[in-house]
């Protein structure tokens, strides 16, 4: 199996491959693309956008900086707000629903390293997909860590580190960020 076969089916990959790395410097030049777009055409950045996502709804805005490590790998439903230096590491599928609000700073990568000093100096990784549901709100500076389920109607307090999955109807706070409180869905 070649290195980003392996990397596409979640297994153990190289990350330094020459194909890995060619879809990464894509992604760069996507980005740089997108970032070079006037602020005010909001209809050249959807179309953008849909150029170089995997799927994106209606009424998706992201603010400069938007960097990402492949971009295929992103579906994004409709009214979705992506604030200043959103980092999305979508080695693998990252699902967002809509009415989705992301704050500024925040990092949602899907890739992992080894424990092992061996594998990493090998450049060894491992991805697993991340899905976040509709009505969601991730505050400023939130990380969420691979294979990571976020349900609907949940908010995710500024700062903290997502690492395993938070139910529907809950407010999580805090690294690692636990459920302190169910919150009404009142739709």
């Amino acid at each position: 199996m070649k290195e980003i076969d392996k990397m596409r089916a979640g297994l153990e990959y190289c990350y330094d491959d020459e194909e890995v790395s060619l879809m990464k410097l894509t992604a760069v030049e996507n980005s740089k693309l997108y970032d070079s777009i006037d602020n005010s055409d909001l209809d050249k950045q959807h179309e953008v956008l849909c150029e170089i996502l995997g799927s994106v709804g209606e009424h998706v805005w992201i603010a400069k900086h938007f960097c990402f490590d492949n971009g295929k790998n992103i579906f994004i439903g409709n009214n979705f707000t992506g604030n200043f230096n959103l980092t999305i590491l979508d080695i693998k599928e990252v699902y967002i629903g809509d009415n989705v609000m992301i704050g500024p700073n925040t990092t949602i990568t899907t890739v992992g390293h080894p424990i092992s000093p061996k594998g990493r100096r090998e450049h060894m990784a491992q991805a697993s997909e991340i899905r976040i549901g509709n009505d969601v709100w991730l505050g400023a500076n939130v990380t969420v860590l691979p294979g990571v389920t976020i349900g609907n109607n949940v908010i995710i307090g500024a700062g903290a580190v997502v690492n395993r999955d938070i139910p529907d109807n809950s407010l999580a706070v805090g690294v690692p960020a636990r459920v302190i409180k169910e919150i009404e869905n009142d739709l």
